[in-house]
């Protein structure tokens, strides 16, 4: 028998190489992963990319990703040799420390990943990377799934209805995590981040530590803007804006009082502290309203504001890529696409500003209550 040639061979295993691309999960690192993100090696300790805002930002999501498929390699009863998961943090020397599960229905919607220090050993890095976070708290969004839709949409009703999260299970297994791994690292070599659901469990447990004075990293994909909350607020509040207007023209001597009473407090302490970064398209209905400078349809009253305000309440990153569809606009591949343009708008919104008030609002001053005789 004739032996084969080398072309012959190298063709077959061409062959099987394109057959198994093929056949690989489209979930998989290699297939829909960020093509142009390099892995840390030794030359990341004299010129971290850690301090670039954009490898920054793709390797964040990719983390957050990472939730998505512990999640869906649980449904799908993968292995420690199959899991997608892995694949979405080892290449850039992190490792798995803990999961954050649903005790309601035993799902994952969140996880720990930590600097593997072992694994950057291997390859020459000496010292964690400039920049690096020690560890990094990831919430991921709704899952469309049978076995987790229940769970997820009810969290979704419950910001829709109240636009707060915290009598949900989720937000107090996050926030223990995140307070956690800040009392073990330190509140500034850590970070939170999530993807839509999982953004607005970020920003409420973010919030929650910077009222205790620990300011964490803050990374929010897609966050939920719109609730029934915010819409009766608003409602209330152009109510109240047209009875000052009318009040002021009325002769009083009141007047300079009433005037007083409109401005609103601020100390602006914990701003200068706790800068969370907002990523938003302007296609996606679930986060547009942080791209309008009024917030929410409410563009008035802006007499109300005071100048301590106009501090940098977050960091707004904004993409517009024209009409886009619904799941796309909302995606989180989005965020580690190579063509990706960004606007940062800084300060310009006022939902933000809504969000963050209690952050850098003075209290009333406490009355001391007379003993009772």
């Amino acid at each position: 028998m004739a032996k084969r040639s080398a072309h012959d061979m190298t063709t077959k295993e061409d062959f099987l190489e394109g057959d198994k691309e093929k056949n690989a999960h489209p979930y998989s690192f290699h297939v829909s992963g960020p093509r142009n993100v390099p892995s840390p090696n030794w030359r990341d300790i004299i010129n971290s990319n850690w301090k670039d805002g954009n490898y920054r930002r793709t390797v964040v999501a990719c983390f957050i990703q990472a939730v998505y498929l512990l999640e869906l390699d649980r449904q799908e009863n993968r292995t420690s040799e199959n899991a997608l998961a892995p694949k979405w943090w080892i290449p850039f020397k992190y490792k798995l420390a803990q999961t954050l599960i649903d005790e309601r229905d035993g799902s994952v919607f969140g996880a720990i990943l930590e600097w593997d220090r072992s694994a950057a050993l291997s390859d020459f890095i000496l010292i964690r990377p400039s920049g690096a976070p020690r560890a990094v708290l990831t919430l991921r969004g709704t899952l469309l799934k049978s076995p987790t839709i229940r769970r997820d949409i009810e969290d979704d009703l419950r910001f829709l209805a109240w636009e707060s999260l915290k009598g949900s299970v989720r937000f107090n297994g996050a926030l223990e995590a995140l307070k956690s791994i800040a009392n073990r690292y330190g509140s500034s070599n850590v970070c939170v981040a999530g993807h839509s659901l999982g953004a607005g469990f970020a920003l409420q447990v973010g919030k929650a530590l910077a009222k205790q004075g620990i300011f964490v990293e803050t990374h929010l994909f897609n966050p939920p803007s719109v609730s029934l909350a915010m819409s009766i607020k608003n409602i209330g509040e152009k109510a109240g804006f047209v009875w000052k207007r009318f009040k002021s023209m009325l002769p009083s001597s009141s007047e300079t009082q009433a005037s007083n009473d409109e401005v609103t407090e601020t100390g602006g302490l914990g701003l200068k502290k706790w800068v969370p970064h907002l990523y938003v398209n302007n296609s996606d209905y679930i986060c547009c309203y942080y791209t309008d400078p009024a917030g929410a349809g409410d563009n008035h009253d802006k007499e109300n504001l005071c100048p301590s305000n106009e501090q940098v309440a977050a960091k707004l990153f904004v993409l517009s890529k024209g009409k886009q569809k619904f799941l796309e606009a909302h995606g989180l591949e989005q965020w580690w696409s190579d063509d990706l343009e960004l606007q940062m708008a800084l300060h310009n919104s006022k939902l933000i500003s809504k969000q963050l008030k209690s952050l850098y609002s003075i209290p009333p001053p406490q009355q001391t209550q007379s003993k009772p005789q």
